[in-house]
C-alpha cells in the first residue's frame, strides 16, 4: 500500500530541517501546548505543507517515538487547526472547482481522506497484525474496514448526481464502466469485513484481498480526478454544478464534508446560488387544481398528501423515464431531482440492468402486473414492490415503485383497539 503515500520518496523531497521542525510541533501538541502556542512558529519556519507530508510526520512518531495510534488520531483535528490555511490541497484558488463547496473540490477532499485512511490507518494495522497475528490488530482492521465502507456515499453522489448530467450530455459509457468498478470495491470491502470478523478466516486470503480492494480504490480515484472530472467540467455549467453541491447533502458525504457552501463569484450572497441552484427545491404553489373520479385536489394538496405517505414512490413512464418520486421525511433510498427526466436503466449498476430490463418487459407484454422483493437494509426490512400501471384498456402508462419499512409492521402483536 506504499503507493499511496511513498515513504522513500517523501524523504527524499522533505528536508531534514523540515522534517526535524514539523515533527517538532507535532510532538509540542502531543505534549499539551495549544495552536496558539505552536502556530506562530510553524507559520515562520515551514509554510506550505501537504496532506501527505502530514501523514508521513505522524507515522513516523508512532513507529520511532512509539506515540500510540490513538493518540495521534486525536491530535489530527488540532493539527488541522494548526495546518489549516498553509496546507497546499485547501489554497483559496480562483478556480471555482478548487474552492470549498464546489463538488470536485469536495470529491477529492474526500479522495485526500481515503487515501490517508487506506495508506495510513489502515496500512498502520495491517502492519502491526501481519506482526503479531493478535485479537486486538484483527478487530482494528474490522473498524476500519467499517470507516472504509463510507465511500460508498462518495460513490452514490458520483452515480446519482454526476452521472445524470454527463449523460444529458451523451456520456454514457465511461460512466456504466466506473458504475460497475464502483460495486465491484463495494462488494470487496463487504466481503473483506467479512473476513476480517470471521475468526477462523485465513491471513493469506484476507491481506490478499486487502490489497487487491486497495489497488482498485486507488486506481478509482485516479480516474476520478484525471479522466472523470476534467469531462465533467468541461461538459457541466455551474448552474448545474450548483445543482450537484445543493442536493450532495442529501446523500451524504465520506469521511470529511465541505466545510462551507460554494457560492461562485457571479452570485453577490448564498441566496443568489441558491435560486441559480432551483431555489429550495419546490416548486411554486401552484393554483391549479387535479381533478380525478373521486375527487379534486390542488397541486399542492395532492403534493403534501403523498409525501406525507409512509412510503417511498416512485413512477416511471412508458418510456421507462424517471418522472416523478415522493420526498418522505424520511427515505429509505436517497433520490435527488437529478434522476428525474433520466432512463431507470441508467439509475441502477450496470450488473442489475439485466433484471430491470426483464420486469419492464413482463409488465408492457402483459405477462406480469407486480413484481415483490424484500432485503434487510442497514436497521430495516424493506419491501420493494414493482405494479405496472394500466389505463382502463389494459395500456401500459408506466411502473410504480413502492418502497416500505415493513419493521415496525413485522414486529406488532396482540390487538390494539382504543387509542394510546
Amino acid at each position: 500500500m506504499s503507493e499511496l503515500i511513498n515513504n522513500r520518496e517523501q524523504a527524499e523531497t522533505l528536508s531534514p530541517e523540515r522534517q526535524r521542525l514539523l515533527q517538532e510541533i507535532i510532538r509540542d501538541l502531543h505534549n499539551g501546548k495549544t495552536v496558539d502556542e505552536v502556530k506562530a512558529r510553524f507559520d515562520e519556519a515551514v509554510g506550505d505543507i501537504s496532506v501527505a507530508e502530514i501523514s508521513r510526520l505522524e507515522q513516523a512518531l508512532m513507529e520511532e517515538e512509539g506515540i500510540p495510534v490513538a493518540e495521534v488520531q486525536r491530535l489530527c483535528s488540532v493539527h488541522a487547526a494548526v495546518f489549516k490555511g498553509s496546507i497546499n490541497e485547501i489554497h483559496r484558488s480562483a478556480k471555482p472547482e478548487e474552492q470549498p463547496g464546489h463538488p470536485v473540490h469536495t470529491f477529492k477532499l474526500e479522495n485526500r481522506e481515503i487515501e490517508r485512511l487506506l495508506g495510513f490507518t489502515i496500512a498502520l494495522h495491517r502492519d502491526q497484525y501481519t506482526r503479531s497475528r493478535d485479537e486486538a490488530g484483527r478487530l482494528k482492521l474490522v473498524e476500519d474496514l467499517s470507516l472504509l465502507f463510507d465511500l460508498d456515499k462518495h460513490y452514490s453522489r458520483k452515480e446519482n448526481l454526476l452521472f445524470p448530467y454527463l449523460e444529458k450530455y451523451g456520456i454514457y459509457g465511461p460512466t456504466k464502466v466506473m458504475w460497475g468498478v464502483d460495486d465491484r470495491i463495494r462488494a470487496g470491502i463487504k466481503e473483506l469485513k467479512r473476513l476480517w470478523t470471521d475468526g477462523t478466516a485465513e491471513d493469506s486470503d484476507r491481506l490478499g484481498l486487502l490489497e487487491q480492494v486497495t489497488q482498485d480504490i486507488t486506481e478509482m480515484i485516479f480516474k476520478e480526478e484525471n479522466i472523470l472530472m476534467p469531462m465533467a467540467l468541461e461538459k457541466l455549467t455551474e448552474d448545474e454544478w450548483l445543482k450537484i453541491a445543493r442536493e450532495s447533502g442529501e446523500i451524504g458525504y465520506c469521511l470529511a464534508s465541505p466545510e462551507r457552501q460554494w457560492v461562485p463569484e457571479r452570485a453577490a450572497d448564498p441566496a443568489e446560488a441558491a435560486e441559480a441552484a432551483g431555489g429550495s427545491g419546490a416548486l411554486p404553489a401552484a393554483d391549479g387544481f387535479v381533478r380525478m373520479e373521486t375527487g379534486t385536489l390542488s397541486v399542492l394538496q395532492l403534493e403534501t398528501l403523498l409525501n406525507h405517505l409512509p412510503v417511498d414512490l416512485t413512477f416511471i413512464d412508458e418510456n421507462d423515464v424517471v418522472r416523478y418520486f415522493s420526498c418522505g421525511k424520511e427515505r429509505i433510498f436517497a433520490r435527488t431531482k437529478a434522476v428525474i427526466g433520466r432512463t431507470v436503466q441508467n439509475c441502477h449498476p450496470p450488473q442489475s440492468v439485466h433484471i430491470v430490463d426483464q420486469l419492464l418487459a413482463d409488465f408492457k407484454a402483459g405477462v406480469k402486473d407486480a413484481e415483490d422483493f424484500w432485503i434487510p437494509f442497514k436497521d430495516k426490512f424493506v419491501y420493494i414492490r414493482y405494479f405496472a400501471v394500466r389505463d382502463g384498456g389494459g395500456r401500459y402508462l408506466g411502473t410504480l415503485e413502492f418502497t416500505q419499512n415493513i419493521k415496525p409492521i413485522q414486529e406488532l402483536a396482540g390487538q390494539k383497539r382504543i387509542m394510546s
